[in-house]
């Protein structure tokens, strides 16, 4: 099976499997790293010791995404029409821009395709291939940061036993993103839109709250009760949508085994945990690895990482600062 063809399945809900090919490079990394366990150990308590709290991309990260969702706000109430709609479609001086996903259903509900629509998604499709398909969710996406917020409340009552956090397969969210696009195309009507969270709250911080935030705040109660990040993680088809634009983006966050302790700080702070499978040991094939199209390039395991085993970089080309 192709690297290609396993991130994509992976994308679409399959378990991650154990390379069936391991490069001789990364198995002289594996045999050095046995036969010299007490220098390792040390490194590892070097590394901890030195180690210091990094919230560096966490930081930019939201500064983007606020900067992005007041941009509207900003422009809507003072009509500088810098930026004008809302994350679903936009204008950006001048340039229309449509959800890639908002798009295709309202194209399934009309059944055919709308000129002025595809023109828009091309341009958001461009931008999204450049940077990195999924960091839509990270970086632009308002319930994410909201989602992220709440997460912290989750995680502590999970740590005191009061609540059990319930995880589904993640080929649920296929399931759904197949589901949404049928009732589209059945029904004439975007059902997605309706329930949408992002497309409720971006509406809502430019044009004033409505009712429709209720949904919002279920949803959130939801995740701290019962699943964490159910939304993103197994229903949102956005993710899915972006994550197929991230199949040919050249950024992403690369993996250096050579640097790696293989001790899971990166996976437990990450949305998407399944895209860190190959810092498992035995799960990497090459030295350099990609981490995938469903990763968000949200930069948490980045600022986790103690070793700099996971960087930034254009992919052929540089780690990014």
């Amino acid at each position: 099976m192709s690297r290609f063809t396993e991130l994509l399945l992976g994308m679409l809900g399959a378990t991650p499997k154990k390379p069936k090919h391991v490069s001789e490079a990364v198995q002289k990394i594996m045999v050095l790293k046995y036969q010299d366990k007490e220098h390792l150990f040390k490194e590892k308590l070097h590394a901890r010791a030195r180690q210091q709290p990094s919230h560096k991309w966490r930081n930019r990260r939201w500064k983007v995404l606020i900067a992005v969702n007041l941009l509207f706000v900003v422009s809507f109430w003072l009509d500088i029409q810098i930026l004008e709609g809302a994350l679903t479609a936009s204008r950006f001086v001048g340039f229309h821009m449509v959800d890639l996903n908002s798009a295709l259903h309202v194209m399934l509900a009309h059944k055919h395709i709308i000129v002025n629509l595809f023109i828009g998604t091309f341009t958001v499709f461009l931008l999204w291939a450049l940077m990195g398909g999924r960091s839509f969710c990270s970086w632009v996406c308002p319930y994410h940061l909201l989602a992220e917020w709440t997460d912290k409340l989750h995680l502590m009552l999970v740590k005191k036993k009061i609540v059990t956090d319930h995880t589904f397969h993640r080929g649920t969210r296929t399931v759904f993103w197949v589901l949404f696009a049928i009732l589209s195309f059945a029904t004439g009507y975007t059902i997605f839109e309706t329930i949408s969270p992002t497309g409720i709250l971006s509406r809502a911080l430019i044009y004033g709250p409505g009712l429709a935030l209720g949904w919002v705040v279920l949803l959130l109660m939801f995740e701290v009760f019962w699943s964490r990040r159910a939304w993103c993680r197994y229903v949102c088809p956005i993710g899915l949508t972006y994550g197929a634009v991230g199949l040919i983006t050249p950024v992403q966050v690369s993996y250096k085994v050579e640097h790696c302790f293989h001790e899971g700080d990166c996976r437990k702070v990450c949305l998407v945990p399944h895209v860190l499978d190959l810092t498992i040991k035995g799960r990497a094939s090459e030295e350099t690895m990609g981490l995938g199209p469903d990763c968000t390039r949200c930069g948490s395991c980045v600022d986790a990482c103690p070793t700099g085993a996971l960087q930034f970089e254009i992919k052929g080309l540089s780690k990014l600062l």
